[in-house]
């Protein structure tokens, strides 16, 4: 995936998910789109509250990521976040665009009409952790349901900003750590090279020395 795909993909998410949640708030609720930023409203400690708590979960998903049970499944989808090759900026960047467009769309749009049960729910489903063909990614899923739980009860009463804020820190801990274990582990396709350059300099070898005997 190109890095000009992986910014639209992330533009698409901080700017569509808010525009359809807000615009169903205010097409069939009458609920003001600005009032439900809550700009006015942001609480600073609850805001590093919220961070602190998204920190907090997401080393329990790096600790749960690296239970021998869930290599193979969980380690593609490790692989796929350090082939991406982010930069700090990139990693910021994405983190603060899944945190302020899923929340507004799941947290304050569709909890709105479906509560924090389902909503919850098809939070985890969307993001492919409910897949029965998976069993493991869904085992996973279900270790996340708390996580996304907490944000949903907490919004009514916190507020949306710490819900934010503990989506973003969320996502960008495990950018920045699940890069950082890859790049201690050989990777499939270094691992491919070794064995290829290996089976060919032992051919290599292999034909000179028959050359060799052909001579004598």
């Amino acid at each position: 995936m190109s890095k000009k795909t992986i910014y639209l993909l992330g533009l698409a998410t901080l700017l569509l998910f808010p525009a359809i949640g807000l615009s169903t708030l205010w097409f069939f609720s009458n609920k003001n789109p600005w009032e439900l930023l809550e700009f006015s409203e942001i609480n600073v400690l609850y805001s590093f509250v919220g961070l602190l708590g998204g920190v907090f979960f997401a080393f329990v998903s790096l600790w749960i990521f690296n239970r021998p049970f869930f290599d193979g499944e969980l380690s593609q989808q490790k692989r796929m976040i350090s082939a991406l090759n982010l930069n700090l900026f990139d990693k910021v960047f994405l983190s603060f665009c899944a945190g302020f467009g899923e929340e507004i769309l799941f947290r304050v749009g569709m909890q709105h009409y479906l509560g924090v049960w389902i909503t919850s729910v098809v939070f985890i489903a969307i993001h492919g952790y409910l897949n029965p063909k998976k069993p493991k990614i869904a085992l996973y899923g279900l270790f996340l349901l708390p996580f996304i739980l907490t944000l949903a009860f907490a919004y009514p009463i916190y507020g949306l900003w710490p819900v934010i804020f503990a989506h973003f820190s969320y996502d960008l801990v495990l950018f920045l750590f699940i890069k950082k274990e890859e790049e201690k582990l050989p990777s499939a396709y270094n691992f491919a090279d070794d064995v290829y350059q290996t089976d060919f300099l032992e051919s290599e070898n292999l034909e000179e020395e028959t050359e060799n005997e052909e001579e004598r």
